[in-house]
């Protein structure tokens, strides 16, 4: 048997260094979305690389639609020959850092201060998603490399530069150079733990396509006091259009929106619900107080496993100050719908497309625009040998079971390597929900990426004990 104790022996003599290569990375500002700081993200990469190369890979930049991707290859001696080929994923852009007002220190001057539970965290932007994240598994890497002189697999390693803006350019760069990847599975650590103490595995994401309806009626805005009565209001008839939307249990009422939709297995719903989920200290926290979605699930399952329909702004007519008595020659609202496995992203653009169109009176129309997304949900079977892995490294490390956990959110990349790569991903992360991901004072506690490290090094040990046998 294979025992990872001589490695986190020296990933505790190291840790220093660890969190110095972390402190550089974080030094980039990486704000792909901001042309000021192209130099920077080539920076970051070109840093990334050079990590990789002195780590015995073969590594360089790759071009893509948007930011380099960096990519490196590692072989074991032999080739590897039975051994799975493992692709690493993760993103190396970051979001801008705006208000710069609100953050305690420099976003892109990492320190290390004291959180309210007293512990340790590195504050930067970058901390958490995806910088501190992605280098658990490097550093996981690098010292096993130290300490045995080879993995016990074929390593991909790809991180982008793109995942924080727009997400296609990667996808089309799969979709043309699918066949320089025939890899088994993808691992991928850019989500959170269940809680401080107990870890989780992402197993389903929803997916997410975004549309935009205007409804015109007519050709200019009309004086509400000649025209208030007989002249249709493109304000009313939207209005009533997304109200119908919804029945009085919450479900989607479109035509075909549910084609597709799987119940989850009996045991991960009594999974779920064994973890007592405090959904009203959960929406306390935000005004709110009961779960306001599809009657008959959980708020666990509402966010993790059903299907959503939401309206995300709504508006026309007038906005200004004060009042002025128009109705409006048009209305418009943008929607995205959170979708799981088994939907169809043009299905239900056209299904809702079509309900729309059937509900317009004479003398209005509708127009749309595509607001994007079109990614499904997925699902990943918790029997496979990747989770088995995770789960007994996670045990071992945490000395708790695993979560098998959802997510209500999209990680488009996982959809990009099912589509092209034909392949499932593993998700294990070490970040926390108060992180602050996207806000001012992002943050990254110190031992979530020590522990991330050590999960990662007590993962590819299940690998080394399988090459063994």
């Amino acid at each position: 048997m294979v025992h990872p104790e001589t490695v986190l022996a020296q990933i505790d003599q190291q840790f220093p260094q660890s969190l110095e290569r972390l402190f550089e990375l974080l030094r980039f500002p990486s704000v792909a979305t901001d042309p000021a700081h192209y130099p920077d993200c080539l920076n970051a990469a070109g840093w990334l690389v050079t990590q990789l190369k002195g780590m015995g890979f073969e590594a360089g930049l790759r071009k893509t639609t948007g930011q380099p991707l960096v990519v490196g290859s590692y072989m074991p001696p032999g080739g590897g020959a039975g051994a799975p080929h493992i692709l690493f994923y993760g993103h190396y852009d970051v979001q801008p850092a705006d208000p710069l007002d609100l953050w305690t220190s420099d976003p892109f001057d990492p320190v290390i201060r004291k959180m309210e539970n007293g512990k340790d965290a590195i504050f930067a932007r970058g901390a958490s998603d995806d910088k501190g994240q992605l280098m658990t598994f490097i550093e996981a890497s690098r010292n096993w490399l130290a300490v045995h002189g080879s993995l016990p697999f074929r390593l991909t390693v790809m991180i982008e530069g793109d995942e924080e803006g727009d997400t296609t350019h990667l996808d089309l760069f799969l979709k043309e150079n699918a066949k320089e990847f025939p890899v088994d599975a993808a691992f991928i650590c850019d989500t959170e733990m269940w809680d401080e103490r107990t870890p989780a595995i992402i197993t389903r994401l929803r997916g997410c396509i975004g549309d935009e309806v205007t409804i015109t009626g007519p050709r200019i805005d009309l004086h509400s006091g000649y025209f208030g009565g007989p002249a249709q209001n493109p304000i009313k008839v939207l209005s009533r259009v997304l109200a119908a939307i919804h029945d009085k249990n919450g479900r989607i009422a479109i035509p075909g929106f549910y084609d597709g939709v799987k119940p989850i297995p009996p045991s991960l719903r009594k999974q779920w619900d064994g973890l007592k989920f405090p959904a009203k200290k959960f929406l306390g926290n935000i005004g709110l107080s009961v779960p306001a979605g599809e009657l008959g699930y959980s708020a666990l399952e509402q966010m993790w496993a059903r299907p959503t329909a939401e309206v995300n702004g709504i508006f026309g007519g007038y906005r200004g100050p004060g009042s002025k008595t128009v109705l409006p020659a048009e209305a418009t609202a943008k929607l995205t719908f959170r979708l799981v496995e088994g939907q169809d992203p043009g299905k239900v653009r056209k299904a809702f497309r079509k309900f729309v169109k059937e509900r317009l009176p004479k003398d209005c129309k509708a127009s749309f625009k595509d607001d994007g997304g079109d990614s499904t949900g997925f699902a990943v079977a918790e029997n496979t040998p990747w989770i088995a892995a995770a789960k007994r490294a996670l045990k071992d490390e945490f000395g708790r079971n695993a979560v098998l956990a959802g997510g209500g959110y999209s990680i488009p990349v996982v959809d990009s390597f099912k589509t092209h790569l034909k392949i499932d991903s593993l998700l294990v992360g070490f970040g926390n929900e108060d992180d602050a991901a996207h806000s001012p004072n992002e943050k990254y506690a110190i031992d979530s990426y020590y522990r991330g490290i050590r999960t990662w090094t007590r993962i590819i040990a299940q690998f080394a004990e399988r090459e063994e046998t």
